[in-house]
């Protein structure tokens, strides 16, 4: 058989006899292709199939005639082929990366140590949520081994709302009528297994703390017009959150008047609150008065709120008429502690940014920001005036209209000390009928009915003061920012 070497486009091919004659042009001769040639046997170059790279059998006239870029394509498949020696190197490096990337016998036993003993502690939630649910889907005696919640039903709950929204992050959950959870961490056990002499007692309702709103208190205003220096402030009851306004004496003639330090040092505020926050406001000289005067009631400061006050196009003040050395843009309210209430903590800022209007009158963004701090709790405010009465809110100052009290028991309490001064409305708002109960009513009011009627045989006897309407001769509500 007679073979030809294609050695190039411009190539003559002659064969005689099986010799083979590459004739071309003289710059197209190529001595390595002649020796790639002689290596083969002069039989053409054969590639990995079998075949000749570079030539072709005459014989084989049916088959496809080959072309140039074939086989180059084939040579450059050849020449990318990794040698042995690129092999070894390559198998070595992903031995090394191995090598590298497992933990030494150190971090492994670090890592044993903060692993949780027994294994691991994660467990699955039931799709069933409760355990009644639990036992009712799978016709069980006992429900399964998976995590279940139990409904918070409270004396205000109406269970055909269905379940509330926000759940364990709802902030009116004292207050909210919607089904709430809280995790069942009691294993289930049928009662055949607990005995009927095992089965646990229901739990009794926790009972009201004395600071907390009774459900006329929550909904209606109450204030007394009063010198707050005189006024007998242990007939008021506990509150949760007490915040003052003081008329701040700083060497100044203030149409108002003014409050020593000495007087605000003895205001009875202690006998106000044995577990709750004191909100404070304090301006200029007065802020290291303040934090004196919080000492002496019995608080811990560990708050400051700052209000900086703008004006109508929603702009920082930067000129007024508060301020010694520097025109004052901003107001500091002191938050002090007492005892152990139970409060909402990390859901607000202690900045606040409003706009100026009446003097000496604070932000009203104050009020639901005490009331997300501390829900449904009984709340006094001190130095007030008409504009700062509130539903749910006591308010003492001598620039109120007149005594409107709601609630029965400190309404006894009140007409016993100063039994001349009359009290609004004369028919006060009844409790609804989730506080028929007397032992709710005990529970929620500050004081219970017995000692409303103790504490009042007890001002009947004893000579009642006089009343306590603001002095002509010194009126105590001053402008804070005045007094600045």
């Amino acid at each position: 058989m007679e073979t030809i070497i294609v050695l190039g486009n411009q190539n003559q091919i002659q064969s005689q006899g099986g010799d083979l004659y590459g004739i071309q042009r003289s710059e197209m001769w190529d001595p390595h292709m002649a020796g790639m040639a002689s290596i083969y046997g002069g039989g053409g170059m054969m590639g990995p199939r079998g075949r000749g790279v570079m030539g072709m059998q005459r014989g084989g006239r049916g088959q496809k005639s080959r072309t140039e870029e074939d086989d180059w394509n084939d040579i450059q498949e050849m020449l990318n082929k990794k040698t042995y020696k690129e092999s070894q190197r390559s198998k070595t490096g992903e031995e090394l990366l191995d090598l590298i990337q497992r933990p030494t016998a150190k971090e492994t036993a670090v890592a044993a140590k903060f692993k949780s003993k027994g294994g691991s502690q994660v467990k699955e939630y039931c799709s069933s949520l409760t355990k009644e649910d639990c036992r009712l889907k799978t016709g069980s005696f006992a429900a399964c081994e998976k995590v279940h919640f139990r409904r918070i039903i409270a004396p205000h709950t109406d269970i055909n709302l269905g379940d509330c929204s926000f759940l364990d992050t709802c902030r009116h959950m004292k207050t909210c009528k919607y089904v709430h959870y809280e995790l069942d961490p009691e294993r289930d056990l049928p009662p055949t297994v607990m005995g009927a002499g095992t089965l646990p007692l229901s739990k009794p309702l926790k009972p009201q703390r004395p600071e907390y709103c009774s459900e006329v208190e929550l909904g209606e205003p109450q204030w007394i017009n009063c010198d707050i220096r005189t006024f007998r402030m242990d007939i008021l009851g506990q509150f949760g959150v007490i915040m003052a306004d003081p008329p701040w004496d700083i060497h100044m003639e203030l149409p108002y008047g003014t409050m020593a330090d000495d007087e605000m040092r003895n205001l009875n505020v202690p006998a106000l609150q044995t577990d709750g926050l004191i909100f404070l406001w304090v301006t200029g000289r007065a802020m290291e008065l303040g934090r004196e005067c919080l000492e002496l009631w019995g608080y811990k400061r560990v708050e400051e709120i700052i209000w900086v006050k703008t004006n109508q196009l929603q702009r920082i003040i930067r000129t007024g008429r508060t301020g010694h050395w520097l025109n004052h843009s901003k107001e500091h309210c002191l938050v002090g502690i007492k005892g152990n209430p139970e409060v909402n903590r990390n859901i607000d800022t202690d900045v606040i940014v409003a706009e100026v209007r009446e003097t000496s009158r604070k932000p009203d963004e104050m009020y639901p920001l005490l009331e997300r701090i501390s829900p449904r709790t009984r709340k006094l405010e001190l130095f007030a005036r008409m504009h700062n009465t509130q539903a749910g809110w006591m308010s003492l100052g001598n620039q109120l209209e007149g005594v409107r009290l709601v609630d029965e028991g400190l309404r006894a309490r009140f007409k016993a000390a100063y039994p001349d001064v009359a009290v609004q409305p004369v028919s006060p708002p009844r409790a609804s009928p989730m506080e028929i109960d007397s032992n709710a009513t005990q529970t929620r009011s500050p004081f219970s009915v017995n000692e409303s009627r103790s504490s009042a045989m007890q001002f009947a006897d004893s000579e009642a003061p006089e009343v306590p309407y603001a002095s002509e001769e010194r009126p105590m509500a001053v402008d804070a920012d005045m007094v600045n």
